[in-house]
């Protein structure tokens, strides 16, 4: 316990009272504290609307494991009934233990339109399903952090005190007497972006990590994405820390630091260069949470031994379906089981390309990403005809709208007369006033536009119906793909010289330059990876806006209010010839 105060009070984390914690069925249907070992025999249910069990599973309940500060945390294994020795695999994440049958879990589910029917409902929210990795010869571990429900000691929100809570964990699970001293780790989401901390600690045991689309850095990613303090989500993710003790309060933390040079988001960058264990990384470009993270850790990540698998829907369906839960057994059979499988010849770098007509290709393959025969090209922004044009306009042309009416944006469009193929990092570089104003929040948005110049878009979850249409018309952006993003707060343009690279600009957010009057500034924008074909005849629409007009990451949550005031101005062409970045893959 010294030893996390003592790194509170260095960090100067804020702690506050945890949401309490009072079991029942809000938490899942063995949420009660209830140590023991049974055995839970072929066929059975833990309520009808879940899968049967297809082998006998051995369910240690509420293990209490000691951390190094002496702090006690419970967590549940589920294992073969096997005399062989298996490998675990831990789901890592403040979400409760028994959270998979809990409502909120189920009812998510529910409106998503996926079938709870395909999980046993052992399986801790967002990870691996104890039913199917038991009958693979496989044990689950699903803890509860430090903290969280029955657990001791107060909880910490993405950093390295999970990194280390987790490597003891690890340790332990490794000598267990059932344990073939091989461990990994899987998930999406929170138990996605937790590996990147807990691997950089670089725990003796651990095997392979599988982040299955997870954010890496939590000023850029989640609380102040683009240096605009958008802290909605951050509200909704700390209802989760439910305990006895203290909780941090993120939200609290980025009002009190609104910087990134600060020590409390240097410990909630993932250390990529600490990250040297195999990796199988799964991510996509629709993500508005997930997106940038995973691709950053996917690129910076030491690891020799990395996969990239990059998929055209949301990452709870692609989780759960059959063929991608075989692929990843390939991996961590070849990892945790010695297997000589064929693993080490899958492509490190299978890619999506979206057409959102039907016709997405899947799993394209390649040594890198992006691929290797990519080039990145320039379409200059003309104010005077409002396109996109390979080469400079001579004339500079001003392009101006009222932040406070509507539209309040301008866009850009070019047609192509050829089939184009878009796989990489589009960037925007723009030359920008305001009028009235000392700063500008703005949103970028790439839409793909077919010859009418409809947009069109694409569903990445099962549920297309009117209920799923309203909750993602201007909202619920993770659950409705509308094209590559980006957004940024003029006065933190600042560009970090180490990280920045002609293909992905990286903000510092270690300084506030506001805008003097009449001041044009030069900006650079990075937007989420690209996978998209345009046909001929489509189009591409490039929208700068004053509007948050994605909305929310998901429904329930309020969308940022951006803080613009006066007229923004785009300057094209001349000396200030602002230009749409994308990278281009001969077809």
């Amino acid at each position: 316990m010294e030893d996390l105060q003592n790194e509170s009070e260095k960090f100067r984390k804020v702690f506050v009272p945890s949401y309490p914690y009072n079991g029942g069925f809000e938490h899942g249907l063995l949420s009660d504290l209830d140590p023991g070992t049974r055995t839970l025999p072929a066929g059975f249910q833990v309520a009808p609307k879940f899968r049967p069990l297809p082998v006998d599973i051995v369910f240690e309940k509420d293990v209490l494991i000691t951390l190094r500060d002496g702090v006690r945390i419970y967590v549940d294994v589920f294992r073969p009934v096997s005399t062989e020795k298996v490998p675990v695999i831990i789901a890592w994440s403040p979400y409760g233990k028994s959270g998979g049958t809990a409502p909120k879990t189920t009812g998510l589910f529910d409106m998503l339109g996926l079938d709870n029917g395909m999980l046993s409902g052992l399986a801790k929210f967002e990870g691996p399903d104890p039913a199917y990795w038991c009958a693979q010869g496989y044990a689950i571990c699903n803890p509860d952090a430090r903290g969280i429900a029955h657990s001791e000691g107060d909880s910490s929100m993405i950093g390295r005190q999970e990194g280390k809570d987790c490597y003891d964990l690890i340790e332990w699970l490794a000598i267990q007497s059932w344990c073939n001293s091989k461990v990994a780790m899987s998930g999406t989401s929170y138990l996605a972006f937790s590996q990147w901390f807990i691997a950089a600690e670089q725990p003796p045991h651990l095997a392979a990590i599988n982040p299955w689309e997870g954010l890496s850095d939590a000023y850029r990613d989640l609380t102040k994405r683009g240096g605009m303090p958008d802290l909605h989500f951050t509200k909704r993710l700390e209802i989760n820390q439910v305990g006895k003790g203290q909780r941090e309060d993120v939200v609290a933390e980025a009002l009190r630091y609104p910087l990134a040079n600060h020590e409390v988001w240097e410990d909630k960058i993932a250390r990529f260069d600490k990250i040297t264990v195999p990796a199988f990384v799964v991510a996509s470009y629709s993500n508005t949470l997930h997106t940038a993270g995973t691709f950053r850790a996917w690129r910076r990540m030491a690891s020799a031994e990395k996969w990239l698998r990059i998929h055209n829907t949301q990452e709870w369906p692609d989780y759960y379906e059959d063929a991608n839960i075989e692929d990843l057994r390939r991996f961590f059979d070849h990892y945790l089981k010695g297997n000589e499988n064929g693993w080490e010849q899958t492509p490190r770098v299978r890619y999506a390309l979206h057409d959102f007509e039907g016709g997405d290709h899947i799993n394209q393959p390649a040594n890198e990403f992006p691929p290797q025969d990519v080039t990145l090209k320039r379409y200059y922004l003309n104010g005077r005809s409002r396109t996109l044009t390979p080469e400079a306009p001579s004339q500079e042309v001003k392009v101006a709208y009222d932040t406070q009416a509507d539209p309040g944006l301008a866009s850009f469009t070019i047609r192509f007369d050829q089939e184009v193929v878009m796989v990489g990092y589009p960037k925007v570089h723009l030359w920008v006033e305001a009028a009235g104003a000392d700063d500008m929040d703005l949103f970028i948005l790439l839409q793909k536009l077919d010859r009418h110049g409809n947009h069109l878009q694409q569903f990445v979850v099962p549920n297309q119906g009117a209920l799923m249409q309203d909750l993602t018309e201007r909202g619920g952006s993770v659950l409705r793909y509308k094209g590559s993003n980006g957004r940024l707060r003029v006065s933190a343009r600042h560009l970090d010289e180490k990280l920045s690279t002609d293909a992905v600009p990286s903000h510092s957010f270690d300084r506030v330059e506001k805008l003097q009057t009449g001041e044009v500034a030069e900006i650079e924008i990075d937007l989420f990876p690209i996978g998209m074909v345009f046909y001929p005849d489509q189009q591409l629409r490039l929208v700068i806006s004053a509007k948050n007009d994605l909305g929310a990451i998901m429904p329930g949550t309020p969308g940022f209010v951006p803080e613009n005031k006066g007229q923004h101005i785009i300057h094209t062409g001349g000396a200030q010839a602002s230009y749409l970045q994308l990278p281009i893959k001969p077809v």
